[in-house]
């Protein structure tokens, strides 16, 4: 049945709109300055099926992979009205440990705008809603839960889906049993009660509408815009030439088997004639398998890469629906790099392999949309976590701090990189200096542009920056990055962004430069000096 093209601009608008309310319910509500600064969460909703209807502004590495976790939590659990769901397993449709997601079932009101009886309810939810959040430690080995790990039971307390909220009362067992298992429980449990707010302000919004437009008609408006979405991805992805595309780019290491470079490839077939059963296949036959470090990726990460890739390719106006994957196929071996299997260790697959897996597939791209493709950002997250005992206050407490930074982004066709920015998987912001020292026994030195990191070319890359932070406690310090030794590439002739580096400069005037992906105790008066990556240059400097 054809719906009307106002009605759906409308209704996606309206979608997107309670996505973004419960993003922005959770920032205010929650207690850590990594979701209240830095924004490190994502909110979505869902129709019966948990098919993704709307998405806020939020990380792409956390949006395309959560349905997923929807999906898990509906196939094992069944959820009544008040209940709601919690899980961080990777192995799920998670992405890594700290990223905890709550789910809630939506059961609405009836056509008719009134509330229906108890007994009348509905058998199953009519919608879902959905928040996720990385929380700044999880447990595990490493303060943060971000460290060079070999296998995922040193990462963190790992989550199957279980009900956290019962009937609208939370279940204190289950909380118990978390926050007994984490470094920083008053944060956790403040995190997490913000997840649940944002989870009842996207319920609330839901009935709002329902009782506005009535349930049937808002449903269909959902299965309108998953038809809208897919057919937009299929006009566009008939323009692109046909052929197979392939490309490859590698992570430095694993942070285990120093030295040993970690392949990720990939091919995107385009058929003359994309149908139903000839979709765009993307197939990553031939990358690294599984490794012993933590940059392992699970499958829902690579699909969340592909998702992101492909959406950027459209126009801004194109609703975010679960619908747009639909013509694409995915191909994602068990057992390597871009879909491992337990018990590998996966923390920096969903920050680091994520970015190298979207490296890749917009350098395979490039083959085919030359004037579409920028050259490669920064292609890190430059994750660093910081744990210890706070003595400020005259008694000690412990404290977690993490925090992505940021690089340079890829020159295009017609524009230089933008410096100083995070890009592609992570959409976050920085944790301004004087929020930083306000909640951590830290202090800023240094935060600056790093001139010149950007490659050359007729349009230069982005320049990376420059992080320097002095502890003024003794402290574990835990860095999980790349881009050390690979370096950003460029396009049509561009040239590579500078790599980055890292150094401790210790109180006594030694400096100590470290591997990407590592961990030391630092002490009082000790700084960590962060050097980010640029991006690369698109087209040749020459006249």
């Amino acid at each position: 049945m054809p719906f009307d093209p106002i009605e759906l601009e409308v209704f996606k608008h309206l979608f997107h709109a309670i996505a973004e309310e419960m993003g922005a319910s959770l920032r205010r509500t929650a207690f850590s300055p990594n979701i209240k600064e830095r924004r490190d969460y994502s909110c979505a909703v869902f129709d019966a099926a948990g098919n993704a209807l709307a998405m806020g502004d939020h990380m792409p590495v956390h949006l395309g992979s959560m349905p997923m976790s929807v999906h898990a939590a509906i196939a094992e659990l069944t959820l009544a009205p008040g209940d709601v769901a919690m899980l961080n397993d990777p192995f799920r449709g998670g992405t890594h440990l700290p990223d905890i997601t709550v789910v809630a079932p939506v059961f609405v009101r009836n056509a008719a705008g009134k509330r229906a009886a108890r007994s009348q309810r509905p058998a199953e939810p009519d919608f879902f809603v959905a928040a996720r959040a990385h929380h700044a430690d999880i447990g595990g080995t490493f303060a943060g839960s971000m460290g060079p790990c070999r296998e995922i039971y040193q990462e963190g307390f790992r989550i199957p889906p279980v009900k956290v909220v019962r009937g609208g009362a939370a279940d204190r067992n289950v909380m118990e049993l978390l926050l007994n298992n984490v470094r920083t429980p008053e944060e956790r449990d403040g995190d997490l009660r913000a997840q649940l707010a944002a989870c009842h302000a996207g319920t609330a919004r839901l009935h709002e509408l329902c009782d506005r437009y009535g349930r049937e008609r808002v449903q269909r408006a959902g299965l309108a815009l998953l038809r809208y979405s897919e057919q937009m991805m299929r006009a566009f992805l008939a323009t692109v030439p046909a052929g197979s595309y392939a490309a490859e780019d590698f992570l430095d290491d694993d942070g285990v088997s120093a030295g040993r470079p970690v392949r990720i490839s990939v091919r995107i077939a385009f058929p003359r004639k994309l149908s139903v059963s000839r979709p765009v296949a993307v197939d990553f036959t031939g990358s690294s398998l599984q490794v012993q470090g933590s940059i392992n990726a699970v499958e829902a990460i690579t699909y969340s890469a592909c998702f992101y890739v492909f959406r950027c390719l459209l126009r801004d106006d194109v609703p975010a629906t679960s619908g747009l994957m639909r013509p694409i196929q995915l191909i994602a071996p068990a057992g390597t790099i871009v879909n491992a299997r337990p018990p590998a260790a996966v923390a920096g697959g969903n920050v680091e392999t994520s970015q190298r897996i979207v490296d890749v597939l917009l350098r395979a791209l490039a083959q085919a949309l030359p004037d579409r493709i920028p050259a490669a950002s920064s292609g890190t997250m430059n994750n660093l976590t910081i744990g210890g005992m706070d003595e400020r206050a005259g008694s000690a407490a412990p404290f977690a701090y993490y925090e992505t930074i940021a690089g340079g982004s890829g020159a295009g066709s017609s524009h230089d990189g933008v410096s100083a920015v995070h890009t592609h998987m992570t959409n976050s912001l920085n944790t301004p200096a004087e929020a930083l020292e306000y909640s951590y026994p830290f202090r800023v030195m240094k935060y600056a542009l790093r001139s010149g990191s950007g490659g050359d070319g007729q349009h230069r890359g982005g320049d990376g920056i420059v992080r320097e932070i002095e502890l003024l406690t003794g402290a574990s310090v835990t860095l999980l990055s790349d881009r050390r030794k690979t370096r950003p590439y460029g396009l049509a002739g561009g040239g590579a962004g500078v790599p980055a580096r890292t150094e401790i400069l210790r109180a006594d005037g030694s400096v100590e430069t470290i591997a990407s992906k590592t961990s030391a105790r630092m002490q009082p008066g000790d700084r960590i000096r962060i050097e980010t990556p640029g991006g690369g240059g698109w087209g040749s400097a020459e006249p």
